[in-house]
């Protein structure tokens, strides 16, 4: 327990003078020191001895006490005063000094494989990649430095390099997002110079991690050759943004972070195949550490896979020496040696989390199997649903604290794939093993992982499917306090008979009446409905009727399939045009899904092919499913259906730069009028100033009736071009809790000054205008349209 207290001193006193600055640090050293030097000097206090063994027990038993609280605070200062160094090391850097924007130059070591961004729509495929820096240029002054670096850059150029190369770029500095001892943020649109080449381990390393993924994408479907590296080695960089949502949502997302499963699995199979061969145990443990090294190079020192390394080490060393291993000593002890090598892991939700997993898988998970057991649950499934339910418990607070989500549905979803992990992870450790040897026997054992894959993205499908499945809930600190005091109801309920009786009564009661709803919203589609913007995130995705069954699509929102869903809702069976207004990934990233989906007429596209890798994606989705790709520009018309697409823009010259088109894409977006029930519709796409300014010297009437507010509300849009509309309804596509500010204020305030009727998709879901005779009625799915607003506007114009 000594130890146990050690590593909560050691962590905190890292964590506060991080997160606080330096100057806390050094209250907390002092007071660390104060404490152990009171601690150190109570046995020999004439007061203690007379009073405190009264209460303790012996004297021998109070400096046991006394030597153990020395020891806590010591660590504890000792890590404070550590902790204020860096802290104040940071602050003093050359670039943290450096207003956001400031050019400058840098070479790096870098530390991680660059990492696939999440697109929010902007500048095309992006990476992140973190480094510890050798040098900073700012002007003509060149600074040899130290301190951990995060670089944004594009994929191209970027994707290929492996960890331990050095590389020099030029880029415009920013502050950190959050205090992690990272010295500052640069972002680059240029491919790195002066590139080095990477070790013979790490090329080693990067080839079979590069042999490994091209097994599984040759022997297994796009989802299954994405998720197999992703839950053998932790490599997520081809790992299906679809796929990647239902994890997180189901309460797997976990197992595609490398943790102390995969290192058990690999270690306990090097040791029996080794005692098969009759290999002693100390000649074993070393063949295994050697194994476990290179893995921790393959896999890549993230904090979980650190922190399993660790643990696996301690055991390691306890089978040479013949002492049996204990786990939570072995885990408090990890904890401080990962600390104090790498400070910046205290405050590293990662590692939180796997270590808050691991003590619960220690602490909980046998006496909850015990439970279970006698209460006659068969002994392989009460293991089972404690190893789950004591995971679930574990990390509760840091999930909700983190994500202001729940899963409800985690502990049932990881029982069901308990069974397929193991497999998965011997038969992908076999197949990269094979496939870096002899490429095609490699491809051959990989089809072996096929049925189970199949089963693990079943049951993460259908489980992030169940309505309710996460349950939304503050963020921070009374996020965790929600957390943890319904896992204790939970707990309490668990405990009482009555009480387990009668909620899951009350439970099966919500279920029956619930469930249906939302699966089936009553009311939904509204009769009548002309146009309805779906909630697809940070993004867009805007539906037009065009028949009875049938519709035209406007943009289909970021990768996921968030866009079917909607058309599913709307009982959508055709679609006969599918417009994507320009190529970011926040516009055109579920292509697939709903080209996939069936019965599309055509995709048009505007005159610009630019990003490339996004004319790319579409370009491959429609050859994928035979769609023809049309391309429009202003003047054109469009019939479909019941409604007539006019083309009003763009209007301004496309650049032919393809160093041009991540930042030109938005100005050439298609700008739309759509006639049809509901009046004129307007849709700009996510066009900003200057386009709309062209468009209104054009002379172009804007007066529309519905207008899909330019680029999520962002603050881009002229006063002036909203005057020209005037709508009598607005719709803002916009994600939750962006980070883009999306939409600004000025915006939402003169649309109000117009009296123009709000819905946005960040509030309301999905949002429909229906056409009545007595005016537009907006029609939320998610809630109420904005409250200090009414509901009806006038008629449509004709």
């Amino acid at each position: 327990m000594r130890l146990v207290g050690a590593a909560g001193s050691c962590w905190a006193a890292t964590l506060i003078p991080i997160a606080m600055g330096w100057k806390a640090g050094v209250v907390m050293a002092a007071a660390g020191a104060v404490i152990a030097g009171a601690a150190h000097l109570a046995p020999s206090s004439a007061w203690v001895r007379r009073r405190v063994p009264n209460r303790w027990g012996s004297a021998d038993r109070l400096r046991t006490i006394s030597i153990g609280a020395v020891a806590i605070a010591g660590i504890g200062c000792c890590f404070a005063v550590s902790a204020s160094v860096h802290t104040y090391l940071i602050a003093a850097h050359p670039l943290a000094g450096l207003p956001d924007g400031a050019r400058v130059g840098a070479t790096l070591t870098l530390s991680t494989d660059p990492t696939p961004i999440a697109s929010g729509g902007f500048g095309g495929d992006r990476v992140l990649v973190r480094g510890s820096l050798n040098e900073v240029r700012i002007g003509r002054e060149r600074i040899e430095t130290g301190g951990a670096l995060v670089l944004l850059a594009p994929a191209d150029g970027w994707s290929t390099l492996l960890p331990g190369q050095r590389v020099s770029v030029r880029g415009s500095v920013s502050s950190p997002i959050r205090r992690d001892l990272t010295v500052a943020v640069v972002r680059t649109n240029s491919p790195p110079t002066q590139v080095s080449s990477p070790s013979v381990l790490q090329r080693a390393a990067g080839v079979v991690r590069a042999r490994f993924a091209a097994a599984a994408a040759e022997a297994l479907s796009d989802d299954a050759a994405g998720l197999l590296p992703a839950l053998v080695v932790g490599d997520t960089s081809r790992l299906p943004q679809s796929v990647r949502g239902d994890f997180t949502t189901a309460g797997l997302a976990h197992l595609t972070a490398v943790s102390g499963t995969n290192v058990s699995i690999l270690l306990g199979a090097v040791l029996l195949v080794l005692r098969a061969a009759a290999v002693g145990p100390r000649t074993g443990a070393a063949v295994a550490a050697v194994v476990l090294v290179f893995f921790v190079v393959l896999a890549r020192p993230s904090p979980s896979v650190l922190r399993a390394a660790a643990m696996g080490s301690i055991g390691l060393l306890a089978l040479v020496t013949g002492r049996r291993k204990q786990a939570v000593p072995a885990l408090a002890a990890a904890v401080i040696a990962l600390i104090a090598l790498r400070p910046a892991l205290a405050c590293d939700v990662g590692f939180a989390l796997s270590v808050a997993a691991t003590a619960a898988l220690v602490l909980l998970a046998p006496t909850w199997a015990d439970w279970l057991a006698a209460r006659r649950v068969p002994v392989p499934l009460a293991q089972a649903v404690a190893v789950a339910a004591a995971a679930f418990a574990g990390t509760v607070p840091i999930v909700a604290a983190m994500s202001g989500s729940l899963s409800v549905v985690a502990i049932a979803a990881n029982l069901l794939v308990a069974v397929v992990i193991m497999p998965i992870t011997v038969i992908g450790a076999v197949t990269a093993a094979l496939a870096w040897a002899w490429f095609p026997l490699g491809v051959l054992v990989a089809h072996i992982a096929g049925p189970p894959l199949w089963w693990l993205t079943l049951v993460a499908r259908w489980a992030a499917r169940i309505p309710g499945a996460t349950i939304a809930l503050p963020s921070g600190l009374w996020g965790a306090f929600i957390g943890v005091a319904g896992l204790a109801a939970v707990l309490v309920v668990v405990r009482h008979k009555t009480v387990r009786a009668i909620a899951a009564a009350a439970m099966l009661g919500i279920a029956v009446v619930l469930v249906p709803v939302r699966l089936h919203p009553l009311g939904w589609p509204p009769p009548g409905w002309a146009v309805v913007a779906c909630d697809v995130g940070q993004g867009d995705g805007l539906v037009l009727r065009a028949g009875l069954s049938s519709a035209v699509v406007v943009d289909v929102g970021p990768e996921g399939d968030a866009m079917a869903r909607c058309l599913d809702r709307l009982r959508v069976r055709t679609v006969e045009l599918v417009v994507l207004s320009h190529l970011h990934a926040d516009h055109i990233g579920a292509i697939e899904r709903v080209l996939h989906r069936g019965h599309v007429g055509a995709v048009a596209i505007g005159p610009m092919h630019l990003p490339a890798s996004g004319f790319r994606q579409v370009r491959e989705a429609a050859d994928e499913t035979g769609t023809p790709i049309v391309e429009l520009a202003a003047g054109r018309a469009v019939a479909a259906g019941d409604i007539v697409l006019r083309i009003l823009g763009p209007t301004i010259p496309a650049p032919t730069d393809p160093g041009e088109g991540d930042d030109a894409a938005n100005d050439q977006s298609l700008v739309l009028s759509v006639d049809g029930p509901a009046g004129r519709i307007l849709l700009p796409g996510d066009a900003e100033t200057p386009a709309l300014g062209a468009l209104m010297r054009s002379g172009t009437n804007l007066r529309a009736d519905v207008l899909k507010v330019p680029h999520h509300g962002s603050r881009t849009t002229p006063r002036a071009f909203l005057d020209a509309v005037r709508p009598r309804v607005a719709l803002v596509s916009v994600g939750a809790d962006n980070t883009f500010g999306h939409p600004a204020p000025s915006i939402i305030d003169r649309l109000r000054a117009h009296g123009t009727v709000i819905a946005r998709t960040d509030r309301n879901g999905d949002v429909a205008v229906v056409a009545r005779e007595q005016g537009l009625s907006v029609v939320a799915r998610g809630g109420p349209a904005e409250a200090d607003r009414p509901e009806r506007a006038p008629p449509p114009s004709q």
